[in-house]
């Protein structure tokens, strides 16, 4: 099978200046694992890395020669919203592809709509807030709150200060994601410290859950337990090296079904197709929260999907050659 390999290239960004740019140049460890594994199942490849001037349409991609289109752009460093937009061209040009198509991509971008779309089908969300700092006199939550910004991925602007106890810290961090995300209010929620976990759903007609992870923090005493930048990018930073990965997680026998539940319908109401993660926490009776939908998450073989994959016994050529058939799946 001819399989088109598209990614975005790294290039030079406002995450450069941040220091967030691993995230954008972590995605170039997918592609070399996907790779190794279409060349490993014997499929030609059509390598198509994506510059932010790249002229592609429709046409062009229709008229490559590829059977399936292996989607790994994640959007221009920047501008998160281009990952849903290409992947419109995608289904524009008639080919299948793997993941996510763009009102799912486009949707889950925008965590507050998430959070909306989520609770009208009776799921569980951190009660929130959009603010701006013109409208901080308008906060009706309880303290503590993580800020957030409220339409960007992979912990972007995610640190330990994220989480605040009163009004002064409050403006403080709806100021700065002002100041780095210009014209987009801050995502406020009330701050949940129970239990973290990621769950993997994957399929199309027929989709079902992957051993679920759980996140083990031995932070500092007084450090909030969060997944922060660097807890997630940065490997010789003390928030990595004390942020662990448990998969798959020690679960209650009441809680299993309740995230496996949630997530399914999760992954359903959004629209989400091939893969995507659903992350929770507990809230203080102990039932999960869902905080977030990927609907492209990370596929690097230490990164959640393949580890997750590998409990379920399928191993990283196994998991491409999945994701290969729900492409197929869905067109």
């Amino acid at each position: 099978m001819r399989i088109a390999l598209i990614y975005n290239q790294p290039a030079p960004s406002a995450y450069d200046e941040r220091g967030e740019s691993a995230a954008e140049n972590g995605v170039m460890d997918a592609v070399a694992a996907v790779r190794r594994a279409l060349k490993s199942n014997a499929h030609q490849i059509i390598e198509l890395p994506l510059a932010p001037t790249a002229a592609v349409t429709p046409e062009t991609l229709a008229a490559g020669g590829a059977d399936v289109i292996f989607n790994l752009f994640e959007g221009f460093a920047g501008k998160p919203e281009s990952e849903a937009e290409f992947a419109g061209l995608l289904a524009e040009s008639g080919l299948p592809f793997t993941g996510s198509a763009a009102p799912a991509l486009a949707l889950t971008l925008n965590k507050a709509a998430t959070h909306q779309v989520l609770q009208a089908h009776g799921l569980r969300t951190p009660r929130f807030q959009l603010l701006m700092p013109a409208a901080l006199a308008t906060f009706n939550l309880s303290f503590p709150c993580i800020v957030k910004p409220a339409a960007d991925d992979a912990s972007h602007g995610m640190s330990a200060q994220s989480v605040v106890f009163n009004p002064a810290e409050l403006a403080r961090e709806v100021g700065r994601l002002e100041t780095d995300y210009p014209g987009q209010p801050a995502l406020v929620e009330e701050f949940l410290d129970g239990r973290e976990f990621n769950a993997t759903v994957w399929g199309v007609n027929a989709p079902r859950l992957l051993p679920v992870s759980e996140i083990v923090y031995t932070l500092p005493s007084g450090r909030p337990n969060i997944l922060t930048f660097a807890a997630k990018w940065q490997p010789d930073s003390d928030d990595y090296r004390q942020t662990a990965v448990a998969c798959p997680a020690r679960l209650e026998a009441r809680l299993e079904p309740e995230i496996r539940t949630a997530a399914l319908t999760a992954f359903s109401a959004t629209g989400c197709r091939g893969y995507a993660r659903i992350d929770f926490r507990l809230d203080r009776d102990g039932r999960p929260v869902i905080l977030e939908v990927n609907a492209n998450p990370d596929l690097s073989p230490d990164a959640g999907v393949a580890r997750q994959a590998r409990a379920a016994g399928i191993d990283y050529n196994n998991m491409v050659t999945e994701i290969i058939n729900f492409a197929l799946e869905a067109a």
